[in-house]
């Protein structure tokens, strides 16, 4: 496989989709000496910014931080080993956090999802714009909860590596045949359970 087939891997879909949702796909490789354009960075946030919420609740909050800074190192140092082995090579690192309290104490039920399809809309600006993202949920979440001082009701649920994509072979064995594996998706017929 090229560098160049590397860096697309389009899906093949059942019918033709929007190319940054076909050929977005979740690398591991990232180049850990290119910094992240602030302009493309700024850019995804503001794509998770105006994405739709359960009554425009925006449950949403992110912690961003560029390799090299001390909250980059923190959120490295609360990653599960097998997370740790790569995504120190991103250029940035964006722990997203739901709001899941209301300021009179109600449950927002629905903040996971709406902090979900932030995440979603981040990553395709990223894409689009020539940025790589992999999202994460192998971390430890009460200790971001504890290094940045959340309050109640925020909760990290994911983290989303950000950078420019980098070469597969510096990834330890396992991961780097994961990385240039074919992609693969359950059939269309497998996920949509009722189609009357």
């Amino acid at each position: 496989m090229t560098m160049t087939d590397f860096a697309t891997r389009s899906a093949e879909t059942s019918v033709p989709l929007l190319p940054a949702l076909a050929e977005r796909w979740s690398p591991r490789a990232f180049d850990a000496a290119a910094a992240v354009d602030e302009d493309k960075l700024r850019a995804a946030l503001e794509a998770a910014r105006w994405s739709p919420s359960a009554n425009n609740s925006q449950p949403w909050r992110f912690i961003v931080a560029r390799r090299g800074s001390e909250a980059f190192d923190t959120i490295v140092a609360n990653l599960a080993g097998f997370n740790q082995v790569w995504a120190g090579s991103a250029a940035a690192l964006v722990v997203a956090v739901a709001e899941t309290i209301d300021a009179e104490g109600k449950e927002r039920r629905w903040a996971t999802y709406d902090l979900g399809q932030a995440v979603a809309h981040m990553t395709i600006q990223a894409h689009h714009d020539g940025l790589h993202t992999h999202q994460m949920g192998g971390f430890d979440a009460q200790g971001l909860r504890e290094a940045f001082e959340l309050g109640e009701g925020f909760i990290p649920v994911s983290i989303t590596a950000i950078g420019v994509l980098g070469d597969a072979d510096t990834l330890p064995s396992p991961l780097r045949e994961r990385e240039v594996a074919p992609r693969t998706r359950r059939a269309l017929e497998d996920v949509v359970v009722v189609n009357a």
